[in-house]
């Protein structure tokens, strides 16, 4: 082991020490919400409302955030979405500590942030090629996997703790201070230059610069199959909204032990995470990230078969392993093969089938879960992302004979 060359860069290992922080709460209040959800209901369709209330603003919202994450400072914006995502956080702490909350609230909430994340993730991806050099991404993205995928391993485990222990609002309140740690590294990094495009006024100009970002996406098969591959593979294999059913309908187990379901899946993730940040350059990416994104499918049918709580933590490590190894390849792909300048609407594009598919999927999950039963849904989705993968691989054949070392597209003047 050595250090990871990406945290040779001070701007980007402030970002990373922020995100490490924050990535814990908000993964706290996500398993800490799934709960709340089954406390106030016994029926597997709530998690399709919160689906629903994650997706929309997605939907409507992610692209034009991308637009401006090319057109203004991406720093700048980071700061706004950081601090309205705390106040929301806030607010579900508060309205739990006085015994208001209701589902409606938790949607209502829910979908708040998720306004915030359409214009945050836009600009947080596309800032990161900013802070280091080229050759150095797939070790800043192993990076940012482990930070996400750390925090996803402590904060549901002390979400448990937390919600047993403390009390549910704890949870809320713990991820808006968290959200502190992003804001002062956004403030200790200083400003970030940016290649900007032009500046769009209106409705019709943000509109023209959005059909820009959709019509290079379609004009490069690398990135446009591994969005459709990231919207199957999410999509149908969203263990992650059902594990809550699971835990106390199937395997019968109590708020500790479930916070560490939540949490297993991370534990794989940081293992993989942990290899990948030691590499600045990976071959046959795109072979990879098909192979990868198998292994997740399978891994959540087994997942949907297991009927002990060992066997369930130990398929979901194994859930988490693939989908990182799956998100590090496919977020170096797009980055390498997109230039600064239409950097944020791509992202922003891909944010609709990247979040967008767990989102559907919930949805999805829930519906199917209502009607077959919970392991049914799980299995039966599992098998789906297989199938997914091979439907990917026969149309975008460019996808799995890529290496990651083909050329940027030249800039479009």
């Amino acid at each position: 082991m050595r250090l990871p060359p990406a945290l040779r860069y001070r701007p980007f290992t402030l970002l990373w020490l922020g995100l490490l922080v924050s990535v814990a709460g908000s993964q706290m209040q996500t398993a800490a919400l799934l709960w709340h959800l089954r406390e106030l209901s016994d029926q597997p369709i709530v998690v399709s409302g919160i689906g629903l209330a994650r997706f929309l603003p997605i939907l409507l919202l992610a692209p034009f955030g991308g637009v401006l994450a090319d057109t203004r400072n991406r720093r700048q914006i980071l700061f706004i979405t950081q601090t309205t995502m705390m106040a929301t956080a806030a607010a579900l702490g508060l309205l739990t500590v006085t015994g208001q909350i209701q589902i409606w609230h938790i949607y209502l909430l829910t979908g708040l942030q998720a306004t915030a994340l359409a214009f945050d993730l836009p600009a947080r991806q596309s800032l990161v090629p900013n802070l280091v050099p080229r050759e150095v991404l797939p070790s800043a993205y192993g990076m940012q996997s482990i930070a996400s995928n750390t925090g996803a391993i402590a904060g549901p485990a002390l979400s448990g703790l937390v919600i047993g222990y403390l009390g549910q609002e704890y949870a809320y309140w713990i991820n808006a201070v968290s959200f502190l740690a992003v804001l002062i590294a956004l403030v200790l990094m200083g400003n970030i230059p940016q290649q900007k495009s032009v500046v769009v006024e209106g409705l019709r100009g943000s509109l023209s610069s959005i059909r820009e970002g959709a019509q290079f996406i379609l004009g490069h098969p690398i990135i446009l199959s591994s969005m459709i591959l990231d919207f199957i593979a999410t999509f149908f294999s969203s263990a992650n909204t059902l594990l809550p059913f699971v835990a106390r309908d199937v395997l019968g187990v109590n708020e500790v032990a479930y916070g560490w379901l939540v949490a297993a899946q991370s534990i794989g993730a940081v293992m993989v995470g942990l290899v990948f940040s030691q590499r600045s350059r990976v071959q046959r990416q795109g072979q990879l990230l098909l192979v990868a994104v198998a292994a997740f499918g399978l891994a959540t049918v087994t997942f949907g078969l297991a009927r002990t709580y060992w066997g369930a933590l130990l398929a979901l490590v194994l859930v988490g392993a693939g989908d990182s190894i799956s998100t590090i390849l496919r977020n170096t792909i797009r980055q390498l093969q997109t230039p600064d300048y239409i950097r944020g609407r791509m992202v922003g594009i891909n944010q609709v089938f990247f979040q967008g598919g767990p989102q559907l999927g919930e949805i999805e999950a829930g519906l199917v879960a209502q009607a077959f039963g919970t392991p049914f849904a799980i299995v039966s989705g599992g098998l789906a992302c297989m199938v997914g993968v091979g439907l990917v691989a026969l149309r975008w054949p460019q996808l799995p004979r890529y290496n990651g070392e083909e050329a940027q597209p030249a800039h479009a003047d």
